[in-house]
Order: C-alpha cells, then sequence, then structure tokens
C-alpha cells in the first residue's frame, strides 16, 4: 500500500524518487526542512520505505545509503535517446535565440533610458541659443576691430611672459658658468659628460630662447644673452 503523500513517508518517498540519486539520512533532512519533519522521523521513514521495498539501500558500515527503485523509471532505448538529443539541442536553440532577443529588448529599453526629455531637450536647446548669441556677439565685436582684452589684463600676461623669459635666461646663463667650469678642470671630452649625465639643452629639443625674447613687446626686451 503506498503511502499518503502528506505523510512523513509520502513525503520522503517522493523527494527520494525525484532526485533519483544516492541520499543518507542527513542529505534528506536538510532537503525536507521546509516541511518541518524531523531527522528522527526522517530516518524512520527511510527505514521504513527501504523494509517495505518502496527503496532500496546499501550499508557502509554505519552509514546506509537510499537509492529510489529503478524498476520504477522507464529507461529510453536508442532511438528514444536520439529523439530526446534531437528535441533538446532544438530546446537549446530556441533558448540561444530568446537570450538574443532579450538582450537587443535590453539594449533598447537602455538606449530608451539614456534619451532625453521634452523638457531637458527644450532646457539644453535654450542654453546652447544662448551661448552661440554670446559667440556671435563676440565674434561681431572682433570683426569690428574692438580689442575684448582689458588694457590691465593684456599688461598683466605681458608681464609674466616677461618674467618668465628672464627667468630663463638667468638659470641658462648660472648652468652655463657651472658646466664650463666643471668640463674645464675634467679629462672628459664635454659632449661624452652630457651624454653620461643625460643632459639636453634647448637646441637638442628644438627651442630657442631668442625665439621667445623676440616676442616680447617692443620696448620692454632685456639685452639679448
Amino acid at each position: 500500500m503506498a503511502p499518503k503523500p502528506d505523510s512523513a513517508e509520502g513525503i520522503v518517498l517522493n523527494f527520494v524518487n525525484e532526485q533519483n540519486r544516492p541520499l543518507n539520512s542527513q542529505v534528506v533532512a536538510d532537503f525536507l526542512q521546509k516541511f518541518n519533519l524531523k531527522k528522527t522521523a526522517i530516518q524512520k521513514a527511510l527505514d521504513s520505505l527501504a523494509e517495505s521495498g518502496k527503496i532500496t539501500f546499501k550499508e557502509y558500515g554505519k552509514q546506509k545509503i537510499y537509492l529510489a527503485r529503478q524498476d520504477q523509471f522507464q529507461i529510453p532505448n536508442t532511438e528514444e535517446l536520439n529523439q530526446m538529443k534531437d528535441e533538446n539541442a532544438k530546446l537549446q536553440e530556441m533558448v540561444d535565440e530568446q537570450k538574443k532577443a532579450n538582450s537587443q529588448l535590453e539594449g533598447e529599453i537602455k538606449s530608451l533610458q539614456s534619451n532625453l526629455t521634452l523638457d531637458e531637450i527644450q532646457s539644453n536647446d535654450a542654453k546652447l541659443r544662448n551661448q552661440v548669441k554670446e559667440m556671435e556677439n563676440r565674434l561681431t565685436k572682433l570683426r569690428e576691430g574692438v580689442t575684448l582684452v582689458s588694457p590691465e589684463e593684456r599688461n598683466a600676461v605681458e608681464k609674466t611672459f616677461s618674467d618668465t623669459i628672464s627667468h630663463w635666461r638667468k638659470r641658462k646663463r648660472m648652468f652655463k658658468d657651472v658646466w664650463d667650469t666643471i668640463t674645464e678642470n675634467s679629462p672628459k671630452n664635454p659632449n661624452e659628460m652630457k651624454e653620461e649625465l643625460g643632459l639636453e639643452y634647448d637646441e637638442d629639443i628644438g627651442v630657442s630662447l631668442q625665439t621667445y625674447i623676440n616676442l616680447v613687446p617692443h620696448g620692454k626686451k632685456r639685452p639679448r644673452a
């Protein structure tokens, strides 16, 4: 007589048959916690089912391993297995196609989410129009020959540039004085020492101090180095 489906034996039997793999009482108890069955009740149900022949078991020392009866399952023949493989392959193709479709939908959703709302578009349009207007006004003034830089700003820039050139010239002269002193008292060739120390002159990197000195406004140039 088959146990009632909602009884401890019925629940355990159904689980063992569904799993259809070797199980011990602890594994069964862990899986069936949701049914509020204690391990002692599960062990009793397993033993009862094994004794009545509804499941099989093997003993390994003190431990019992339980397994569903295999004669209750219909074993497919070669033709049925091949048919199942074909069906499985078709289902896998359908799954892959569905994944691609989902991926495309997710891309479209992200694209829609990244699009601006009408209010945002109108706000950006207003900002861009104001920027265009400001740039057109500046362009008009430039075409009319209006100077957009104040004399104070121009003088400040020219002073900074002139001071920078002056520092460059002083440092260049200081280096030359030190370098001449070192090379005069050294038996090594100055070019060899330069390569060993990894030094580079302005000319080595295509820079000329005189070119920048010539950019200093007329009347503010200092004597040439």
